[in-house]
This record gives C-alpha cells, structure tokens and sequence, in this order.
C-alpha cells in the first residue's frame, strides 16, 4: 500500500498538448528549473545509491537468516543516506503545484522516490532491531511485514532509474536544442541522464521474497 500510495502522483500523464508561446516559455523555464535541481540533488542521491546497492545484497530475500552486525551496519548506513536526501522546495507537493508540463512529472517521480526510500529504509532499519533484540512475537511480526519494506526500496529506486528516460523524453517534448539553446544543452542533459538511470540507479537482482512469505 505504500508504494501504490506513493506512485498515484506518477498516474494519469497525458500527452502534451499544443502550447501559446506564453505556456511553451513557462513550460521550458520549468524543465530548466528542474533539472538543475536534479543536478544539485545528485552527490546526495548517488550517495544514497551506493550505500543501497552495498546493503541489498543481504535484504532481498528479506533477511531471512538472523541479521548480524556487517548487514546491520550496512542498512544503518543507507537508511541515514536516504535521510540525508533533500527534497527540493520545487518538488515539494506544494512547489510542484507551480509547475508547468513535462517538470511536473520529472518533479512527482523525484518525490516518489525520495519519500518511499528514506520511509522504508527507517522502518526496514527498524525492523531488523525488532528481529534481533524484540520479543518473539515481535520479531515475527517484524519479519512477516518486513518484505514490504524490501520491496518498496526496489519501487523507489526504479523510480529513480526512469527519470533519465523520462528527462528525454521531456526535453524531445518541449523542442529539444534548438527551444533551450545555452540554458540546457544537450551534453548537460546527458551527464544528467547518466546519472538518473537504469545502469547507475536500479538495484538487481529484483527482490526475492513477498509479503506474508
């Protein structure tokens, strides 16, 4: 339920429509806006990516063994990552609210993934405490609704791996190089991409374990 909850902003993207000149300039400014955003966000997200990748080896399955220290240690640490990734006031549900065509959607996929990652890192870290050192009938509770959390970190960090597509597919949209000219070119756009993908940001192997197994 989190993770749907979390990725109806993603629903419901239309085609774009034919723009005024005045609606074109504002959408652009907005894509602008935007990705330098996404630039700005970028050592705290790859930070976030890494110490993910480091630990998700030991939780797809949904810590089915007894978590000792190294793993414990190593959700400790993405959890306090993902923390540690700011929401821009542009991508806030409220600054969002402002913004104008394709931003809107790179804006809602961002939040979804910020706000479904440092969410299910707290309670995955959570958790694992009550496995180790709860009661018995806390750890089995912990452990039959902990893949929930598994899986929602999987969600976020897919979410973040299409926003390079999608950043693409909106920059084509608004009218490429020859609309943004020197505020975003094309190599810019790319280092961007690059950064925002499938390659760098999705974790593999896909989770292993659903919920109530």
């Amino acid at each position: 339920m989190l993770a749907l909850t979390l990725a109806l902003p993603l629903a419901g993207c239309a085609k774009h429509k034919t723009a005024t000149p005045g609606e074109a300039k504002l959408e652009n400014e907005d894509f602008v806006a935007v990705t330098a955003a996404l630039a700005a966000a970028a050592p705290q997200v790859q930070a976030e990516v890494a110490a993910a990748k480091a630990a998700w080896p030991a939780i797809l399955d949904g810590a089915r063994r007894r978590p000792g220290p190294a793993t414990r240690a190593k959700v400790r640490l993405a959890a306090e990552r993902a923390a540690q990734v700011r929401l821009p006031a542009l991508f806030t549900e409220e600054g969002a609210a402002q913004l104008t065509g394709p931003a809107t959607r790179v804006a809602g996929r961002f939040r979804s993934f910020q706000t479904l990652s440092a969410r299910s890192w707290q309670l995955l870290d959570s958790y694992l405490e009550q496995i180790e050192h709860g009661s018995p009938s806390e750890a089995r509770f912990a452990r039959r609704n902990l893949p929930l959390y598994v899986e929602s970190i999987y969600d976020a960090h897919f979410s973040l791996a299409e926003l390079g597509k999608q950043m693409q597919d909106g920059y084509k949209t608004l009218g490429g190089a020859k609309t943004f000219g020197g505020s975003l070119t094309p190599s810019q756009l790319q280092r961007l991409v690059a950064t925002y993908s499938k390659e760098r940001d999705e974790l593999s192997p896909k989770e292993q374990v659903k919920l109530g197994s």
